[in-house]
């Protein structure tokens, strides 16, 4: 139930540094995997879980691809506006 005189825009600065955040966090989110992929079958004998831990790596992988591409989608359409309003 916010009106718009409620509704405060970010700064061009909240935003970056958002981004500047969201880069880190995906890029430690990636790095952590990697390190529990190369983890993951320490000392495992079972071949059952040595490919169900590599199936849900696998899948987390994919997910986080799938929000970086959603996150690089959505900075490009901020990069066109930005550009947009140079223009005019």
């Amino acid at each position: 139930s916010h009106t718009m005189s409620e509704y405060v825009r970010m700064t061009d600065t909240e935003r970056d540094q958002i981004d500047q955040d969201a880069q880190i966090f995906m890029r430690t989110c990636a790095d952590a995997i990697h390190q529990l992929r190369s983890e993951a079958h320490k000392g495992v004998q079972s071949t059952q879980v040595k490919e169900h831990r590599t199936a849900v790596l696998d899948f987390i992988e994919d997910y986080l691809k799938r929000v970086c591409k959603l996150y690089s989608e959505q900075r490009a359409i901020r990069v066109k506006r930005v550009i947009d309003k140079k223009r005019l």
